[in-house]
């Protein structure tokens, strides 16, 4: 039975002026911000993170999963769209002896990840993952899966369906009123497809979807 959560109020806020974003968008900006390279992650701010580093913030997160889905050794957990894999780091440091595994379609973001997670990195797109059916006891997806057409974000979703054994988590984009939808319209680069709550659980209904959401909704922190 699917399940809202609430983990990721546990990250710190990051500097976000959604008016610097919105005057310097443009299609040539959003077409490098989408390629998920290099200017992507560590690049100018206005194509996107402005620079990705590990500084242990998803420790307090990766505590929450484990506390939350009783997460042991042994176990394994996937997480699609890992990017650097820092959630995958701190899983591991939360929970030594955790088997993990993490997808991304981009090969700068998995190059520049810490030595150590490296060698369970796969490249890869969340519309597809090359996994056996139930071959994982937690599935995770954090700000991905907005990033595909709807079409592909359902493709998506009932992946992390079929390879789960039965616990999932997925973070999406969505706004809950005019007001936020329109500050997000205003900041976002990558993401294809996006909707309110009752829009994303219509969809999560239609491709099978049985597991946790959290919407991640826009906040303008002035730099």
């Amino acid at each position: 039975m699917r399940c809202e959560r609430n983990f990721l109020k546990a990250l710190p806020r990051t500097a976000r002026s959604v008016s610097a974003r919105h005057e310097s968008k443009s299609p040539e900006v959003i077409s490098v911000a989408s390629a998920f390279g290099k200017e992507y992650f560590d690049g100018d701010r206005k194509f996107g993170y402005g620079g990705y580093h590990y500084d242990g913030r998803w420790r307090p997160i990766a505590k929450k999963i484990i506390n939350e889905y009783r997460i042991e050794p042994e176990m394994r957990v996937l997480d699609v769209g890992c990017a650097k894999g820092f959630l995958l780091k701190d899983l591991i440091l939360e929970c030594p002896g955790l088997k993990v595994v993490g997808l991304d379609i981009s090969e700068y973001a998995l190059s520049q990840a810490e030595s150590e997670i490296k060698k369970f990195l796969v490249l890869g797109t969340a519309d597809y993952l090359p996994f056996e059916q139930n071959e994982f006891d937690l599935v995770i997806s954090i700000n991905t899966i907005h990033n595909l057409d709807r079409q592909a974000a359902c493709t998506a979703l009932s992946e992390i369906q079929r390879v789960s054994k039965n616990e999932s988590y997925v973070v999406v984009d969505s706004y809950r009123n005019s007001k936020e939808k329109e500050l997000f319209q205003k900041w976002v680069l990558t993401a294809k497809y996006h909707d309110f709550p009752d829009g994303w659980l219509t969809l999560f209904e239609k491709c099978g979807y049985t597991g946790d959401y959290e919407w991640t909704i826009l906040e303008d922190f002035s730099e």
